[in-house]
């Protein structure tokens, strides 16, 4: 089966999991999941880019190469 790709913001995706668990479990657990970890990872992703970012201004700073 050929995959899809959806973009949506934080809040739209909430909305989508909230919607899902009002359907029978049995019927939607695997999507949840499915949905789940993908959001998971692009959240960490995300997380680990601003920390990232942040760690390097720190370290201009503290080093004497800030601006």
């Amino acid at each position: 089966m050929a995959d899809i790709n959806f973009s949506v913001t934080l809040e739209e995706a909430n909305k989508i999991f909230k919607a899902l668990g009002k359907q029978p479990f049995n019927e939607v657990y695997e999507l949840i999941g499915k949905l789940n970890e993908q959001a998971n990872e692009q959240l960490s992703q995300e997380s680990f880019k601003v920390t990232k970012n942040n760690n390097s201004e720190e370290e201009q700073f503290f080093s004497g190469k800030a601006q």
